[in-house]
């Protein structure tokens, strides 16, 4: 069909997908070429759809529309490898062979032979510069990644084929700085008494394991807090992001009658129930037969990202996020998921010594932006899974599904965490040291009125701040009947002033 014919038409992954009669997991660039006008771009919802003008049409051949994929619409390992398993080997021997020192070429090369582990029948380059896998100006990579002298590419991915996840640097992540992050973490640290820093950690690692249970509606007993609580304590120091640790972290936090000693062996999905033998399904993870490699893909990828410099914000939302999207347990996949934050952050030092981030705290008091960091992988991700539920809800899933969890996009996850981690930092953190440091101040301020016991102090700093600075007359009659007026108005006026509240 003749492109001056039509007012436009896809171009790039749009034309291969609809050529090749393919589904994918939404891509976030779109393009189309129109036989008239000039270059219009227009941005909703995160994605970018761009329509170019006639002189950036690549033509009718596979190879073009490759080439073209690489320069406009981004990287989309999923999607490459859906094509490849479509596209002739011949036709894409020949483009390659046409261009043989073209760095889209070899990068088209590269990824075929990355992604579907088959080789094409060309020589290996004995000559020409390095390029890498991945612009590091558009994506976040590894820092010296393995050479592949075939192709003569740099292997910068941040994962290996089991497990690839990707990440673009977008304008939001752009103000991504760690070494910035990790400093106004040390500079509310140096702000505040070493003693106080000590209490407060005690009870971040309280607040931390509390929200963690509470976003999933559980109310956890005595034993299972402090074991969680006792984890934590142990993720500045030790690496839990493999299969014996996992396992054992999930024995820790689920109720003992779930506990897992390998990866789940049945089909799993999220839903709920809304009437008789009727499921809403949220999110269905992978199948069983796919997990053992997901999850050394997933290991793998971690202590390349860890050996590798990459940023511990981009880290740990690949890791965390990956663990929960693959779901590899029948219970306590969330919590783990949000320890893995923990965890992850510690080990590449961005969080400090002596401290850690109630980021669970922020996920439960922003429900919605933690609910869409989830549904931007698991909404789409429904539509391209054929599945079944018996009378008894066990699912079956029907088609191949592996390679959307293999190659996620975990851009707008790695924007969420970059949001929970900096108000943690800038709201979280500060509110609660304040808190504790006013309580020490309010609390010195009562004790030089009336020398009364801790427990009691304690007591009647929580009530008057429940009342907005003042004692109810029930609340005094029960518990503090022995003061005397004059002692209640100054120890109210002490509170009131430690926490700037007014009567």
């Amino acid at each position: 069909m003749d492109i001056n014919v039509l007012e436009s038409r896809p171009a790039g992954y749009a034309y291969l997908l609809d050529m090749m009669d393919l589904t994918g997991m939404p891509h976030w660039h779109t393009s189309f070429v129109s036989s008239s006008g000039t270059h219009k771009s227009k941005v909703q919802n995160g994605t970018i759809e761009d329509i170019y003008p006639i002189r950036y049409w690549p033509g009718e051949k596979v190879g073009d529309h490759l080439e073209f994929v690489l320069k406009y619409d981004g990287v989309n390992l999923g999607l490459l490898v859906r094509i490849f398993e479509k596209v002739s080997q011949d036709e894409l021997t020949e483009f390659i062979k046409s261009k043989p020192t073209g760095k889209y070429a070899r990068r088209i090369w590269f990824f075929y032979e990355f992604l579907t582990g088959k080789q094409l029948p060309i020589d290996d380059l004995t000559c020409g510069n390095y390029v890498d896998a991945l612009e590091a100006k558009d994506y976040y990579t590894v820092q010296d990644g393995e050479k592949s002298s075939r192709h003569r590419i740099v292997n910068n991915l941040l994962g290996p084929k089991s497990f690839c996840p990707v990440v673009r640097r977008t304008e939001k992540l752009a103000k991504l700085d760690s070494s910035d992050l990790r400093k106004r973490c040390e500079d509310i640290v140096t702000a505040y008494p070493p003693e106080l820093l000590r209490r407060a950690l005690s009870y971040l690692y309280n607040k931390e394991t509390k929200s963690s249970f509470e976003i999933e509606h559980i109310k956890p007993n005595a034993s299972r807090t402090e074991k969680f609580i006792t984890s934590l304590e142990l993720a500045e120091k030790e690496d839990f992001c493999e299969k014996e640790r996992l396992i054992e972290l999930q024995n820790r936090i689920v109720d003992p009658r779930f506990k897992d000693s390998d990866y789940r062996v049945s089909q799993n999905y999220v839903g709920q129930t809304v009437a008789y033998q009727k499921e809403v399904i949220h999110f269905i993870c992978p199948k069983p037969d796919d997990l053992q490699s997901l999850m050394e893909g997933l290991i793998e990828s971690h202590k390349r990202m860890k050996a590798r410099n990459v940023s511990p914000i981009i880290h740990a939302a690949a890791i965390a996020y990956g663990f929960v999207f693959l779901h590899p347990f029948e219970d306590g996949n969330g919590r783990i998921h949000r320890f893995l934050i923990h965890n992850i952050m510690s080990l590449q030092e961005l969080v400090p010594r002596g401290l850690m981030f109630p980021v669970s705290a922020v996920m439960l008091k922003n429900p919605a932006d933690y609910d869409a960091s989830l549904e931007a992988f698991s909404r789409p991700l429904l539509q391209l899974i054929d599945y079944r539920l018996d009378e008894m809800g066990q699912m079956t899933v029907e088609n191949a599904t592996a390679c959307w969890y293999q190659y996620m996009d975990m851009t707008a996850q790695s924007e969420a965490l970059y949001e929970f981690v900096t108000k943690t930092i800038e709201e979280e953190l500060v509110e609660e040291l304040s808190f504790l440091a006013n309580y020490d101040n309010t609390k010195k301020a009562i004790q030089d009125i009336i020398d009364m016991p801790d427990r009691l102090i304690d007591l009647f700093i929580q009530l008057c701040l429940h009342n907005n600075g003042s004692l109810s007359t029930r609340k005094r009659s029960s518990h503090f009947d022995f003061l005397t007026d004059e002692e209640l108005s100054t120890m109210e006026q002490a509170v009131r002033d430690g926490y700037n509240k007014t009567e």
